[in-house]
């Protein structure tokens, strides 16, 4: 879809057009730019760009977003709402502003998207360096996550959920914790005994337990102090070790008798020619 006559679009509060390598993506600069969700803002596709070889973008898309105000004639919230709306902007210019700083003192280059969503605000970094963004099982990532909800939720006003997401890494890693939690779950439900995860965070325990309450005859808790915090899977008919009868079957079979003859005793007990009352003092000669 293309839309190449601009002058066409509707005069706005704000507007602009915006390029990037999707529509969605030029959603989410728009969102950014006026600090509203996208819900609130009008979009008209001016060209939904083009990819070339290997999924690289050839031709950007160009997107134009326009957002009105909210007025006295829109409802008796309007004041509540637009000083909502100016509050989460603060947060977001503060997040981002943050997450520069600190990528920049990492030595990563990044592109940082921001979007406002019912839940918080959700922020995608873009990096060719994701794996430092990331860290270890997403160590890094959850402590840019925590320090940046610190960051946002310093600012006068409700608390602000903060998610940070790297290259689609969060929806890689519940797909490899749902696996996980299938593959223990059923070890769990054959052997009937109940199995320790490794400490995770309290995001992925969550996802563990949700999996984990999907499949019948198991169930999940969680034992321990954080950051140690584990994931015990157990078997709701967990099987009783029979240890009674091997007890009985060892008691029944008595202890062993031991020969305690040496060797010597047992030579010397060996019937010798001598020792025949019909033998002469040399034994029996044949003539």
């Amino acid at each position: 879809m293309k839309s190449n006559d601009v002058s066409e679009m509707i005069p706005m509060d704000k507007c602009g057009i915006f390029n990037g390598k999707s529509v969605d993506d030029c959603k989410k600069k728009a969102s950014e730019e006026f600090g509203v969700p996208v819900e609130k803002i009008s979009f008209n596709v001016v060209d939904e760009g083009k990819k070339g070889l290997f999924g690289k973008v050839k031709e950007e898309a160009r997107v134009w977003a326009g957002y009105n105000f909210p007025s006295a004639n829109d409802g008796p919230s309007f004041i509540e709402e637009n000083k909502k709306e100016n509050e989460i902007k603060d947060k977001m210019s503060a997040a981002k502003g943050y997450l520069e700083k600190v990528l920049a003192n990492m030595d990563i280059e990044s592109e940082i998207i921001l979007t406002s969503t019912d839940s918080g605000i959700f922020i995608d970094i873009d990096s060719k360096g994701s794996g430092a963004v990331i860290g270890r099982r997403g160590e890094t990532l959850d402590s840019l996550q925590y320090l940046t909800s610190l960051v946002v939720n310093r600012i006068e006003g409700d608390y602000t959920r903060v998610s940070i997401d790297s290259c689609g890494y969060r929806g890689k890693r519940e797909e490899t914790l749902r696996a996980l939690a299938k593959k223990i779950s059923e070890k769990v439900l054959k052997s009937g005994r109940s199995t320790t995860l490794e400490p995770m965070n309290p995001y992925e325990r969550r996802i563990i337990h949700s999996a984990v309450s999907e499949i019948e005859g198991v169930s999940s808790k969680s034992v321990g102090e954080e950051p140690y915090r584990k994931v015990v899977i157990s078997s709701d008919n967990p099987k009783k070790r029979d240890s009674g009868k091997k007890n009985s079957k060892k008691k029944s079979e008595g202890p062993r008798s031991l020969d305690l003859k040496t060797s010597f005793e047992k030579d010397y007990k060996k019937p010798r020619p001598e020792d025949d009352i019909h033998a002469g003092l040399y034994g029996k000669i044949e003539l």
